[in-house]
């Protein structure tokens, strides 16, 4: 420890854990060290990628290191060569084994996404807008052997508007882990911490999401549809068919009070510029941005413009795509 603050190892891949890295190395504390998964194929070209984290640390000359496990002797004594007082997890990517989570003096914490014990795992922010809640929030926790199951040190909420899609709810969680992560320093440097043990009877797991659930079910109200909408974006983006093409679907509203005027689910009941009303098991759900193959996302308005049938009687959404 240093006069003014930890030595932190830090361990995260993607973006969200970017923000919190940066506010350490903006914090009085010293990284000491960044972990982060292997550099992966990306893009078209599937050429290997640093992740957001690795950069960042390099562009701060923190060394970096990106083993394929911390189940092993030989990368378990290299942490404890670190000397490290605490380290820092967010969305790693590994297990922690109880022996590297027992190598900090302070142990290591967990910059969650979600108001824990609710939707421990894998995709916390799509799952809670797809479940329709109204708060969200980040649990800076102390690491067991669990998933997400340690005691809670500090909590944060915040609100989930009806405009907020996963990658808005992202950002704005990003930043507040990465304030709230330094509370929980400053608290166990401090020896002021407080855990609270979490209620496992409030327990519900956040499953890993699949392209498979992007397809509309036009079905369902068109309330759920509008979440399906909102949860998907940035990925894997909810999508339907029509006229036989994939439509993928970055932007829609429920219209929950509207007739669906005796149309069968999937059909379009209005066409205009401020989006296509398309009827659903209950109400209607407005597309406001589309994007059709090889394009980019557009507005209702261009969207009409590009497929002019959308205006014609008995237009229809989940047309089975043609086969040869």
């Amino acid at each position: 420890m240093t006069a003014a603050g930890l030595n932190v190892i830090f361990a995260g891949t993607p973006e969200f854990a970017a923000e919190a890295l940066q506010a350490l190395i903006d914090s009085p504390h010293q990284v000491v060290a960044a972990y982060t998964q292997p550099d992966r194929p990306a893009g078209r070209g599937r050429k290997l990628t640093a992740s957001p984290v690795k950069l960042l640390a390099q562009t701060h000359g923190i060394p970096v290191y990106q083993p394929e496990r911390l189940k092993g002797e030989a990368e378990q004594q290299q942490l404890r060569e670190l000397g490290a007082d605490v380290m820092v997890v967010v969305a790693y990517g590994l297990i922690l084994p109880k022996a590297v989570l027992d190598i900090p003096r302070l142990g290591c914490i967990n910059i969650h996404a979600s108001l824990l014990p609710r939707w421990r795992g894998a995709a916390p922010i799509q799952r809670a807008i797809l479940a329709g809640d109204e708060m969200s929030g980040v649990t800076i926790m102390q690491m067991d052997v669990g998933l997400d199951t340690g005691a809670m040190l500090v909590i944060e909420t915040t609100p989930i508007g009806r405009d907020d899609s996963a990658s808005t709810l992202h950002d704005r969680l990003s930043e507040i882990g990465a304030r709230t992560v330094l509370t929980a320093l400053a608290q166990l440097q401090h020896g002021t911490a407080t855990p609270v043990i979490q209620n496992e009877a409030e327990t519900c797991y956040a499953q890993k999401l699949s392209k498979e659930e992007a397809l509309l079910a036009w079905e369902r109200p068109a309330i759920e549809l509008e979440r399906q909408v909102r949860a998907f974006n940035p990925w894997p983006v909810a999508q339907s068919h029509y006229e036989g093409e994939v439509v993928r679907i970055w932007q829609a509203r429920a219209l929950e009070g509207e007739d669906n005027h005796g149309l069968a689910p999937g059909s379009v009941v209005a066409a205009t510029k401020a989006g296509i009303d398309i009827a659903t098991g209950k109400g209607l759900l407005r597309l406001e941005q589309a994007q059709l193959p090889g394009g980019r996302p557009l507005a209702a308005v261009d969207l009409l413009n590009a497929r002019k049938s959308l205006k014609q009687a008995g237009a229809c959404f989940n047309t089975p795509a043609v086969t040869a």
